[in-house]
């Protein structure tokens, strides 16, 4: 018995210096990471959820209600949009419940969450640890071995410990660490944070987006666009802080909420890879009027080629092995976004170039530089998989070149604009045009006129060029970089040209105007200009009296005439 105590004894603290000494270098974390945390590669894994944390609850850097918080309040969604600023548990459950209560309750009050979480991975872990390498899911093993090592250095699992599942009060209050849960006070709403617990190495390879998308003349904020600051792109614009109509500012937010939670990609309660690696799962978001990514793709070859062959293909194998192994014949969003130098991360903006919006003032320069070449370059790599570099670079420059041509077409129509707005000519600029609600300024195209309006603010000239860049000029790159001609010229070039004629045409007629306005002003400034001018201060006859004068008895003479030809009838 004393042996075996000691035997015991032993292992635990192996154990526990093995899970000490275990490392979180991920080679699909970029080093800039690293950096940007302080860390070594040699780094902890609870070091590692640590730095990752504090950064990621940081109001200064990217959590919360952002620098126009004072602007707005939550409304009942917020709370799911948001659950690290603003959720509460309900109070309407006294009960303390254990894991088995959990379950039994739900199935009875929302049998959905349980029947989809009986059908995860996260319901029975013994299943993975039973598989063979013949499965197609063999690799989750050696995933199962990283999140038992990356619980134990967190001092969430015991050091001979194996997680038998991951149940309701793992993830909405604590994983592995309570059996009990009082459901008015220790419920949440999990946060990416909490599912980094487990998953450490793609919690940290989303987060990277924020340290490698960093652009030369801050075209954007730093880590923009990204998943990882989605969240705060959305609050911290001026218009979305000062709407009234809060549940129209935060149509957007459903979406941009990527940086609080993983179940937009990886929906509740099943969280299926499977489902995550198909493109579906993004088109929810990429697609609409200034995104329209999912309709583009899905009219091209590739989205077409996808629909007709996707129930032949193998969505449990790794996207690494797709097209070799999993019988994938068409390119995805997944498979071209998040691939990066052949490897696959969370980490979707590495290549990242246009950014999606070419109107972003200044995106040109570095596109076409060398920041922008190297980034290219990685594109190339990327479609080659496929394709010849030949051909890669060909439409790649092709679409760059496209690209540009709308951005041009756009910049004229702007400066046109812009001229008016600068002289105060456009329609009610002197005298009806309200200022936008705080914090969005009074200034020339700006976001805001897209979502509010008032009199003539904005007007509707305005609003046809922001409309022009933020939908036609996007739809048009989008559509190119897709390979959707289809879109490319219908809803890109071909209305980016209807609206700078539209624009072009009002300009003349607005020109036209001025000047027989500023004849009129001349022709009243001058006495010669009344026909009827009788009145004059030097006590001459002027050439206006004459004309008057003739145009009266000509008028009284066939009055006269009217009256004589009636009465002889």
């Amino acid at each position: 018995m004393t042996k075996k105590f000691w035997v015991r004894c032993g292992l635990v603290v192996c154990g526990v210096l093995l899970a000490a000494t275990a490392q979180a270098d991920f080679p699909s974390v970029p080093t800039e990471t690293y950096q940007a945390l302080n860390l070594d590669r040699s780094a902890s894994p609870k070091d590692l959820h640590e730095a990752l944390t504090k950064r990621y609850m940081d109001p200064g850097r990217g959590a919360g209600k952002g620098q126009y918080g004072q602007y707005w309040e939550p409304i009942p969604m917020s709370k799911y949009f948001d659950p690290m600023s603003f959720y509460t548990p309900p109070t309407s459950v006294k009960d303390i419940a254990t894991r088995e209560q959990c379950v039994k309750c739900h199935t009875d009050e929302s049998p959905g969450w349980v029947a989809l979480w009986k059908k995860s991975v996260h319901s029975n872990l013994d299943k993975i640890r039973k598989l063979t390498p013949k499965d197609d899911t063999y690799y989750k093993k050696a995933k199962l071995d990283d999140v038992e090592k990356n619980l134990r250095s967190l001092g969430k699992l015991g050091a001979t410990e194996s997680l038998k599942e991951v149940g309701c009060i793992d993830c909405h209050v604590d994983i592995n660490t309570k059996n009990k849960a009082d459901h008015r006070k220790d419920i949440k709403m999990p946060t990416a944070d909490v599912c980094g617990n487990c998953h450490l190495q793609e919690y940290a390879e989303q987060q990277s987006e924020r340290d490698t998308i960093l652009w030369p003349k801050n075209q954007w904020p730093r880590g923009r666009p990204s998943h990882a600051l989605d969240y705060r792109a959305n609050v911290e614009t001026d218009i979305y802080a000062g709407m009234s109509q809060r549940e129209i500012a935060d149509g957007c937010t459903m979406c941009h909420t990527n940086q609080n939670k993983c179940d937009n990609c990886h929906t509740r309660h099943e969280f299926s890879v499977a489902n995550a690696r198909k493109p579906e799962a993004c088109g929810t978001c990429h697609s609409g009027a200034d995104h329209n990514n999912w309709e583009a793709y899905n009219g091209s070859q590739h989205g077409l080629g996808y629909q007709a062959s996707k129930n032949q293909w193998n969505w449990d194998i790794q996207l690494k092995d797709a097209v070799v192994k999993g019988g994938q014949r068409f390119p995805t969003c997944q498979s071209c976004h998040m691939e990066y130098q052949g490897k696959f991360s969370h980490n979707t903006v590495r290549k990242v170039r246009w950014a999606n919006y070419p109107f972003v003032p200044g995106i040109r320069e570095p596109v076409f530089g060398e920041w922008g070449q190297k980034r290219l370059d990685a594109w190339v790599k990327t479609c080659t998989t496929c394709h010849s570099e030949r051909f890669a670079r060909a439409y790649l420059e092709f679409m760059d070149n496209g690209t540009s041509s709308g951005l041009d077409k756009y910049d004229e129509a702007h400066n046109v604009v812009r001229k008016q707005y600068d002289a105060r000519l456009l329609t009610g600029q002197k005298n009806n045009r309200p200022a936008p609600p705080a914090p969005a300024k009074a200034q020339f195209e700006q976001f805001w006129q897209i979502y509010w309006s008032k009199g003539n603010s904005p007007t509707a000239i305005e609003l046809k060029l922001f409309e022009m860049a933020e939908d036609h000029l996007v739809q048009l790159h989008v559509s190119l970089a897709h390979q959707y001609p289809g879109y490319t010229y219908t809803v890109g070039w071909a209305a980016m040209n209807r609206a700078y004629v539209e624009i072009m045409d009002e300009d003349t007629k607005l020109k036209d105007r001025l000047m027989l306005m500023e004849r009129v002003a001349k022709l009243e400034q001058s006495k010669t200009s009344g026909l009827l001018d009788f009145d004059s201060t030097d006590g001459k006859i002027t050439l206006g009296s004459v004309g008057g004068g003739l145009l009266l008895t000509g008028t009284l003479a066939l009055a006269g005439w009217s009256r004589r030809k009636k009465n002889q009838r």
